[in-house]
């Protein structure tokens, strides 16, 4: 058996370069994300306990989680649908705009949140274009919660999509061809050919949307109206406890931010986990040499 081939001189770093790189690297996420992770934290607590727990549990706060909670359980099950027909439609059929849709998908990405919040001002807002409208109807949207739920909407809508697109363009509709050949309906070769395919990709752009559902400032800041009690979210809430000068009461609510994080961090490396794992179970085995030789007569 032939040795190891060695690598060349040339890409055989000395190791003071190797070095070198790898603390300018952790000082890197150290001084830009450890740090002041870990001061949020420490902000949050430096006043005792007691402040603590009375910041995230006084009325303004409970009341900022609590629609925190409300738009991020309203704009999950929106996003996953939405994402599942998107996904489905562009990978599965061929049809005119189809690039056109795609393209409408990734447009949250391009386009600054302030903006898209401006957008809504500007069509739902009292001179907008459905102002009067609405206004006739009694019903609100800018400046209510309507508006934050659809703000969020439009910042949180490509994730799920954008996930399943590129695995189900990858796995191909050769099973769901089988399926149908052998009898089964639409329904059933959604619920047990398609769905558990792309499961841990459909888990993974819910748990990304959810996260920025939370975190949403930009948008929300312009739609919202900021009103205590009625129309804060976690962001805008610290927004205003910072900008009063209320810094404990501030990074107390600040650090529930930032363990949502953590959790969804968390929660993103168990999903790449289990998703891995079945490749290296259904990996087949190696076989020893000795068997692969034939037996002597």
């Amino acid at each position: 058996m032939s040795a190891i081939a060695r690598r060349p001189d040339h890409l055989n770093e000395p190791r003071w370069v190797r070095g070198l790189l790898l603390t300018i690297g952790l000082g890197f996420l150290g001084l830009f994300l450890v740090v002041p992770l870990a001061a949020v934290f420490v902000q949050a607590f430096a006043r005792g306990w007691e402040l603590y727990l009375a910041s995230i549990t006084e009325p303004d706060a409970v009341s900022a989680i609590r629609l925190t909670l409300l738009v991020a359980a309203i704009a999950l099950p929106v996003n996953l649908v939405f994402g599942l027909a998107a996904a489905w439609a562009i990978t599965r059929f061929n049809f005119r705009g189809k690039q056109f849709l795609i393209t409408l998908i990734d447009l949250p990405f391009s386009v600054s949140p302030v903006v898209a919040g401006l957008v809504f001002i500007l069509l739902f807002g009292s001179q907008g274009w459905f102002g009067e409208w609405l206004k006739a109807n009694d019903l609100r949207i800018v400046y209510a919660v309507p508006g934050v739920i659809l703000a969020t909407l439009f910042v949180t809508v490509p994730f799920v999509a954008r996930e399943l697109i590129p695995l189900m363009q990858a796995q191909g509709n050769d099973e769901e061809l089988a399926a149908l050949t052998l009898g089964a309906n639409g329904w059933q070769i959604f619920w047990r050919v398609t769905l558990p395919n792309i499961k841990w990709g459909l888990l993974y752009g819910a748990i990304l949307a959810n996260a920025r559902a939370m975190g949403e400032f930009g948008a929300v800041s312009v739609v919202s109206g900021q009103v205590r009690g009625l129309t804060n979210t976690m962001t805008l809430h610290v927004e205003i406890l910072y900008n009063e000068y209320m810094f404990s009461a501030a990074f107390a609510v600040a650090s529930l931010l930032a363990l949502l994080a953590l959790v969804t961090l968390a929660a993103k490396n168990v999903v790449e986990w289990l998703n891995h794992r079945p490749i290296a179970a259904d990996a087949p085995l190696e076989r020893p040499a000795a068997a692969l030789q034939p037996v002597a007569a």
